[in-house]
């Protein structure tokens, strides 16, 4: 679950899941599911949503091979992880979020990247994704 305390009004929202974080560097995937199902993720933007309400709106930004055409969701534990050549805004979006986007988008998107740049990195079948939401 995602490590948010109740902020004052005006308090900067955290980027990160300490639960999602840990699985990784555990590389355990049952962890993960778990970790995804019940907090928050850490998405990159090519447009951001509001900026007093992080887990409203942007436009998530997803990478297609320039060779094969597929393409990749990358998801990331903490908003630190996140390549720099990447768009520069984030989103931290909800485990609802995740699993409509997944089902949207399963006939384009071919895999999933969590922490693509480390510290802990793994890949998955949205499918495999998409069914551990939904369990």
């Amino acid at each position: 679950m995602a490590q948010r305390k109740k902020a004052p009004k005006g308090a900067p929202v955290e980027f990160r899941s300490q639960a999602l974080a840990e699985a990784l560097e555990k590389q355990d995937m049952a962890a993960v599911a778990l970790a995804l199902r019940n907090g928050n993720t850490v998405v990159p933007l090519v447009k951001p949503g509001p900026r007093d309400k992080p887990l409203d709106g942007g436009e998530v930004w997803t990478y297609r091979d320039p060779r094969t055409g597929d393409v990749a969701l990358l998801l990331f534990s903490d908003a630190a992880n996140k390549p720099e050549n990447l768009p520069p805004a984030v989103g931290l979006q909800s485990p609802a979020w995740l699993r409509t986007f997944l089902k949207r988008h399963e006939q384009t998107i071919t895999t999933v990247f969590l922490d693509i740049a480390g510290p802990h990195p793994m890949q998955a079948p949205p499918a495999e994704l998409l069914r551990v939401l939904e369990a």
